[in-house]
């Protein structure tokens, strides 16, 4: 695989990541659930609301 066909790759990827996130959200705010995390070495649950005001 040239550089250019593994660059091009991990864009894909890297976008169905961010893909897969955005839906998982959206998902759990319909369902009025909280989301569970790691963050600075601590389990956290979230709302959808919560996560997306983090970022």
């Amino acid at each position: 695989m040239s550089d250019f066909e593994i660059r091009e790759l991990q864009e894909r990827i890297d976008a169905g990541i961010l893909l897969a996130q955005r839906r998982l959200i959206e998902r759990t705010r319909k369902d009025n659930g909280d989301l569970v995390v790691m963050r600075d070495g601590e389990v956290v649950r979230l709302t959808p609301d919560q996560l997306l005001a983090k970022q």
